[in-house]
Order: structure tokens, then C-alpha cells, then sequence
């Protein structure tokens, strides 16, 4: 059989969900339900515009051959997982909607099986282990769609969903190299951890510690209180909480109905192997990737694939050391492995140290890292001398054959083709989202979109942004950058004013308001964003009158 993982879709979950409502089959994008009521269409449909699409699915998919189809038909997993739902099904309407749309979406369907069909037994034996209920194994439907390399820009991340935070907290490593969050092994026990976690902090209620996976366990906390202080029932749905979290733990339900009885609905379940078709692989120490694929007779795309962990041309040089291969492939690799010597692990580059260089230039020059240079060629400190040499580990194959590597990401994703006209911003000192996005008046968030990171993500000095900015539109980007009190600018005519805070005013609404940046708002009056502004209080303002009349 193969594992045939079809053009990427964008699928709503996560620890910030949306629905699978309203699917448009043509491109397969998802918008938020927020369902009030069953069977109806026309509600789906008026929901459209609800909420903007959350999560992402930036690539399309790769074929892997995992196992015999006869065994598959004879050995099929969901009687296994049918034969241990425990949940209770209320024939209540926001599960009723939810599960009409998946009725209604056989396709989709497939398509999220296909994906699982790798990772499935995987997950449902740990389930098993760990004594959780079997519905959990479909969490990863309603999170990503099976999708290890799904992200939001709410900064979630992986099969699973988690922000940067919440990983670290369950012990998913995120560094330069390696990002545990899309690890399938790494991942799976966080969120297992996790949910363990949820179900005792709400006294065994699943229902609520799934809702607090979604939205976080102090806002349900809160949502309990609030009706107990009401003298209201605190079940999960009685609770007064976020509309996608009230579509979340239904969507969870649905599926698991459908998979408890496809019969009555009239669905045939995509087959999956009851058994492992992956398997570990302890590697021992750091190794390329792409000879990884070779000795195990894969592409590159389709060991990334089922390690997307990796961020980089290689494993992390401090771990995890495993890999995950298919069962047929283990030998082949396993033998082949065992002929390499450490040096031939990794390709290597001899390099003459010129004048000016400094470790993190030749870093930057190799995608690599300063410590890993400094461990190969025994350096202390940063200490290094021209004409000197030094060895580079480097990638066996040229970077772009790295497809799902952290770089190629989000080159792809900055290479597809937007409306308007294509700017290259260069991130300098004290540069933000927010002044970026005025300066070339596009929004923040876009910015974030069109360069594959959150919002809230930290920019890095050096870091290449592309804009698209709309035909026509002007900035005032050289404004920005040269006013000064009482100064013209270009054509601007810049005068000195003084503005008084109004209740509601903040740092943002005053510098649109008046088309300034904030750390000018700071700079001028000596202020930190921080701290609030108080009604009354008056602020300097360097205003170019000829945009704000």
C-alpha cells in the first residue's frame, strides 16, 4: 500500500480551531463553523466569513510505500478502534452539524485517512499503553488534518498543535536543528502528557479537558466557576466559552460516531494496516539527511516526510539520534549505516579563514551553527585567525534539495505568487511587525502569512521579508525613516502638535490615527509602549498634515 498524502489543505484545529465546515472541494479550504444548528445548509454556508483560516498546510504531500493492500483489507485498524469508543454521542446540534458535514464529505474523509495511515498504529498503541480512551487517536483530524508540518499563525505547530510554550513544557525540544512539536514520536507523548494532565486538573471529565486542549484549561476553568456561582450545570455543553472551542469537542464526537457505525451513514472507512508499517531507528550520532534517504532507499521528500522534525539538512548533533523508516526499508539502512565511518555521516568543506570573517559569518555561509563549528575544530571561545583553516560540516546535496527543510519552507512559501507588486524588506535594528506594515501599509498579519511565521514571532536582524503591496499604493517609507520635528519630508509637510489621551487611546490607535510609528510616539516623548497611557495625558506628535487632514 502506499501512503499517499494528496495536495495540501487548509484545515482549521488546534490549540486554536477552526471548523471543517463549508469545505470548498475545489482548493479544500476550511472555514469556522460555529454552528447553532443542525442540518441546515444554508447556515454552513452563511458562516463562510466567519473567522479567517487558522491553520496552514504548506506543502503538498508525498507517496510512500508502506505495505501490502491484502493485508491491509484482511488486518484493517478500525475495528480495533470501533471495538473501544467509550465516549458518550448526545444527539446534540452542534454534534449533529458537525457530523451531517463529514457525512456530507467523504472525500475528505479519505484524504485525512490517507494522511493518518503512517501514524495511526503508532498512535493508538501508545493510547493503549497509557490507558486513554481510543477517541484520541482522531485528535489529530480535527488538529491538523494528520498534517505533521500544519502551522497556525497563532504559532501552533505539527500534527498536534503546539504553541512553542506548551512544548516545552511536555518536553518537545525546539532549537536551530530540530522542532519536537512535528517530531511524530516526540509529539504524540507531549500530547498525551498533556491530555493526562487536563483530565486530572478536571476531576476525570474528558469532555472538558478536551475543550481545554483546544482553548486552554484557565478560560474553561473559568467558564466552570462562572456557572457554578450562576447555579447553572457545569457540563461541557452548558459552558459559556470561545465559539471555536464550543465546535471542537463536536467535531471530536462526530467522527468518532461515524467510525462507531458507517454503516448507517452510508460511508466506507479509507483501510488502514492494524499493524506497524514505521519503524525506529536508532542512528547514534548526527547524520545528513539525504544520505539517510539513499541508505534507505528513499527520496529526501519522503524521509522528511515522516521526520519532519528536522529543521535543517541533518539530525540535531545533540538528538534525538532516530529516525523514523518504513519496516521493509530497516535492513537495507541498518547495513548501510554500519559501514560509515563518522566522518562520512556528514559532508565536509576545508575553509580558509579570510580577513573579516568571524564565526558567525561562516555559520551563516554554511547553514550551520557557530557550536558545531567550534566542537568539529576544537575552538574555545570565538577566537579566529585569517589564513587559518577550518572544517565545515555541510549538506551532502545542494539546500534546495532539502524540500521540507525549515529554510525551503519558507522560501516555497515566500516564492508563491500574491496579487500586487513583490517587495524585499531587510530586517534592520529595531524593526517590528507593526512598523513594517505601516511603513509599506500593508498589514502585519499579511506580512506574517505571505513569510510563513505568527505575528507574535521575534524578527531577526538579517531576516528577509517579501511584501506584496497593491498596484499603485505608495508608502512613506522615506517619511518614516527622516522625520524629524518641524521638518518637511519629501513632498510631507511635517508639523509639531499636541495631542490629549482619550479613554481607550492606546500606543497602536494613536499612531494610526495619526500615520506615525510607535517608537517615534516613544521616542518623542520619552515613553515605553509598555506601560498604559492615561486619559488627560498629553503627547508630542510629529505629524506629516498633508496625510492627516
Amino acid at each position: 500500500m502506499k501512503y499517499l498524502l494528496l495536495p495540501a489543505i487548509v484545515l482549521l484545529a488546534g490549540c486554536q480551531s477552526l471548523s471543517p465546515n463549508d469545505v470548498n472541494t475545489d482548493n479544500d479550504s476550511v472555514a469556522t463553523p460555529h454552528l447553532e444548528a443542525a442540518n441546515s445548509v444554508e447556515i454552513n454556508q452563511a458562516l463562510l466569513a466567519d473567522e479567517n483560516i487558522d491553520v496552514i498546510h504548506p506543502f503538498a504531500d508525498v507517496d510512500i510505500v508502506l505495505t501490502d493492500q491484502d493485508s491491509v483489507e484482511q488486518h484493517n485498524i478500525w475495528p480495533r478502534i470501533r471495538s473501544q469508543l467509550s465516549f458518550d454521542i448526545p444527539e446534540e446540534k452542534r454534534l449533529i452539524a458537525q457530523r451531517n458535514w463529514y457525512v456530507n464529505h467523504p472525500s475528505y474523509l479519505k484524504r485525512v485517512a490517507k494522511r493518518a495511515e503512517p501514524f495511526l498504529y503508532y498512535i493508538v498503541e501508545e493510547l493503549e499503553k497509557n490507558d486513554m480512551p481510543i477517541e484520541l487517536a482522531l485528535l489529530p483530524v480535527v488538529e491538523s488534518a494528520f498534517d505533521p508540518f500544519a502551522y497556525s499563525h497563532g504559532r501552533a505547530s505539527g500534527m498536534w498543535q503546539f504553541v512553542p510554550a506548551t512544548g516545552e513544557r511536555f518536553g518537545m525540544k525546539q532549537n536551530w536543528w530540530y522542532d519536537g512539536r512535528r517530531d511524530i514520536v516526540a509529539s504524540t507523548e507531549g500530547a498525551i502528557k498533556y491530555l493526562k494532565y487536563l483530565h486530572k486538573f478536571f476531576d476525570g471529565d474528558w469532555m472538558l479537558a478536551l475543550a481545554a486542549y483546544n482553548s486552554g484549561e484557565g478560560r474553561v476553568r473559568n467558564a466552570v466557576r462562572k456557572n457554578k456561582r450562576l447555579g447553572k450545570p457545569t457540563d461541557f455543553w452548558s459552558l459559556d466559552l470561545p465559539k471555536e472551542t464550543r465546535a471542537y469537542v463536536p467535531k471530536l464526537l462526530a467522527l468518532a460516531d461515524i467510525i462507531k457505525r458507517p454503516e448507517d451513514f452510508n460511508l466506507s472507512l479509507y483501510p488502514i494496516d492494524n499493524k506497524s508499517v514505521l519503524t525506529q531507528v536508532d542512528i547514534k550520532s548526527q547524520l545528513d539527511l539525504a544520505k539517510a534517504a539513499t541508505l534507505a532507499g528513499l527520496s529526501l521528500a519522503e524521509l522528511q516526510r515522516l521526520n519532519p522534525g528536522f529543521n535543517r539538512w541533518a539530525t540535531d548533533p545533540d538528538g534525538p539520534h532516530r529516525l523514523l523508516l518504513p519496516s521493509h526499508t530497516v535492513e537495507k539502512f541498518e547495513l548501510g549505516l554500519s559501514k560509515l565511518s563518522k566522518n562520512d555521516r556528514l559532508a565536509w568543506q576545508r575553509y580558509k579563514i579570510k580577513n573579516g570573517d568571524n564565526l558567525g559569518v561562516i555559520a551563516n555561509k554554511f547553514n550551520t551553527r557557530i557550536d558545531l563549528i567550534q566542537q568539529v575544530n576544537n575552538i574555545n571561545g570565538n577566537q579566529i585567525r585569517a589564513g587559518k583553516y577550518l572544517l565545515i560540516p555541510v549538506a551532502a546535496k545542494s539546500l534546495d534539495s532539502y524540500v521540507f527543510s525549515q529554510d525551503q519552507r519558507i522560501a516555497k512559501k515566500q516564492n508563491r505568487p500574491q496579487k500586487g507588486r513583490k517587495i524585499v524588506h531587510t530586517v534592520k535594528s529595531g524593526d517590528n511587525l507593526w512598523d513594517i506594515g505601516r511603513k509599506y501599509k500593508v498589514n502585519g498579519k499579511s506580512i506574517a502569512k505571505w513569510n510563513g511565521f505568527a505575528p507574535r514571532d521575534t524578527l531577526k536582524l538579517g531576516q528577509t521579508l517579501v511584501i506584496w503591496q497593491k498596484n499603485g499604493r505608495k508608502t512613506n517609507a522615506s517619511n518614516y525613516a527622516n522625520s524629524k520635528m518641524g521638518n518637511i519630508v519629501e513632498n510631507a509637510i511635517i508639523r509639531n502638535i499636541t495631542y490629549k489621551v482619550r479613554r481607550g487611546d492606546s500606543f497602536a490607535r494613536i499612531a494610526d490615527k495619526f500615520n506615525v510609528r510607535i517608537r517615534d510616539i516613544e521616542r518623542w516623548n520619552n515613553l515605553d509602549r509598555k506601560k498604559y497611557l492615561q486619559p488627560g495625558q498629553r503627547l508630542k506628535l510629529s505629524v506629516d498634515v498633508t496625510n492627516n487632514i
